[in-house]
């Protein structure tokens, strides 16, 4: 099994910027994709960002140029960078990995973007 601890939500102004931290509890070299989803109330989880272990990345349409994702793989910790954060991005963000056919995840952190 994959532990998955994520944290860096809160509460920001539209414009602002966040970094959410997703650690693993083994080494991520051993997972073949991470990334992170999110969900507001009344919404369906979406896929935000996911990274390879080779770091081939890919990104939704609605942040693509706003949010960054990265690895760090001595730390087993995967990143979020979220720069220019708008209202629409307010959600509870939550750390996935993916192994052969089985799907790991996080309890999710809380990200509140004020207008």
């Amino acid at each position: 099994q994959v532990q998955l601890v994520e944290s860096g939500g809160g509460l920001v102004q539209a414009g602002g910027s966040l970094r959410l931290s997703c650690a693993a509890s083994t080494s991520i070299f051993s997972l073949n994709a991470m990334g992170w989803y999110r969900q507001a109330p009344g919404k369906q989880r979406e896929l935000v960002a996911a990274i390879t272990s080779g770091g081939r990345t890919n990104y939704a349409a609605s942040v693509k140029g706003r949010f960054t994702i990265s690895r760090d793989n001595a730390k087993n910790t995967m990143y979020l960078q979220m720069n220019s954060l708008k209202p629409e991005d307010t959600a509870v963000y939550y750390c996935n990995a993916r192994v052969a056919v089985f799907d790991y995840w996080g309890q999710g952190t809380q990200v509140t973007v004020s207008s």
